[in-house]
């Protein structure tokens, strides 16, 4: 099992790559799952932890058809779900957990407030921290929000209120983003006399090239979910809903998509496109040839073909 995936660090060559897929496998073993049952808002229900009582950010297993989604809640409502120490540790907690935890199949970072994705950092928390305390607080956020770039499955941002500064980041670190066409998106870091710290002046360039980015950095320009959906910020713009939770039932609906497929597949797959898109094209086809390796001694690439023959749907247990 554990020459399956491989390993999720940079990969440099090919030979480099198999070795580094030998040594660990992040399907080889089950992680924690949840403490408690949580009720959160929106369909459909499912267990869910918080080591906090106010429950700032919510963990919910989905259940039944959407066994294998994982949906993390953002839920400070009074403070918009801007990003401070504590949610941070929780997020950071949290994806630890889903990292290796093999079934999972695909993760949703949604907010549980109406009308707000995330605001960014927590100025008013911010504003009390020393010089040195804002530059670790921001290496902290830079290394939450890589942590969830890097995790093995594929993850959506189901973004139906306002999503600004750290807020977009996290979004930007999703493999897809999904908004309601109400929606505002930024970074606006500028404005404060900053710049993006935690991943935005490096993703957003790499997703709507590097020209338009540093219009919107420069001007700190808020555009809604049509324009972003127009520049390729985002792959899906959807109506709102009256329940205002739209993206998070479209993001529902493609990670529904996934769920069926090999899940070991779509883990290489996100590891092939991710490591390959970091070099050449001679150096990504290389990464391609090892990836595609590690699928082929696998039990579900034989239970695929004997589905095909069969004229079934494949039962695949990511073996």
């Amino acid at each position: 099992m554990a020459a399956v995936l491989g390993s999720l660090g940079l990969l440099q060559g090919t030979v480099r790559l198999a070795a580094a897929a030998a040594a660990t496998c992040p399907l080889s073993r089950p992680g924690p799952r949840g403490l408690v049952r949580g009720g959160a808002a929106g369909p459909p229900a499912g267990r869910g932890y918080s080591s906090e009582a106010e429950e700032e950010l919510r963990v919910r297993y989905l259940d039944d058809e959407n066994q294998g989604i994982v949906v993390l809640g953002l839920n400070r409502s009074h403070a918009k779900n801007a990003l401070n120490k504590n949610l941070l540790k929780m997020m950071s907690k949290a994806v630890d957990a889903l990292k290796s935890d093999r079934k999972v199949r695909t993760v949703i970072f949604r907010s549980e407030v109406p009308g707000i994705f995330c605001a960014g950092a927590d100025l008013k928390e911010r504003a009390k921290m020393h010089s040195s305390e804002v530059s670790s607080f921001v290496s902290k956020a830079r290394a939450t929000i890589n942590e969830m770039a890097n995790l093995p499955v594929p993850t959506i941002a189901a973004i139906d209120g306002t999503a600004l500064g750290g807020g977009l980041e996290l979004a930007l670190a999703c493999d897809i983003r999904v908004a309601a066409s109400s929606a505002k998106m930024g970074l606006v870091e500028t404005k404060l006399a900053i710049i993006p710290g935690a991943g935005g002046t490096q993703r957003l360039p790499r997703t709507i090239g590097v020209s338009l980015a540093k219009e919107l950095i420069f001007s700190a320009r808020v555009v809604d979910g049509e324009e972003a959906k127009s520049i390729g910020l985002i792959s899906h713009v959807v109506e709102q809903n009256e329940s205002g939770d739209a993206a998070y039932r479209r993001a529902l609906a493609l990670a529904q998509e996934f769920i069926p497929q090999g899940p070991l597949a779509v883990r290489v797959a996100k590891l092939a496109i991710n490591q390959g898109m970091e070099v050449d094209l001679v150096t990504g086809l290389a990464i391609e040839e090892a990836c595609y390796a590690q699928t082929i001694p696998t039990k579900d690439r034989i239970e695929g073909l004997l589905a095909f023959k069969e004229k079934r749907p494949p039962r695949y247990k990511g073996e």
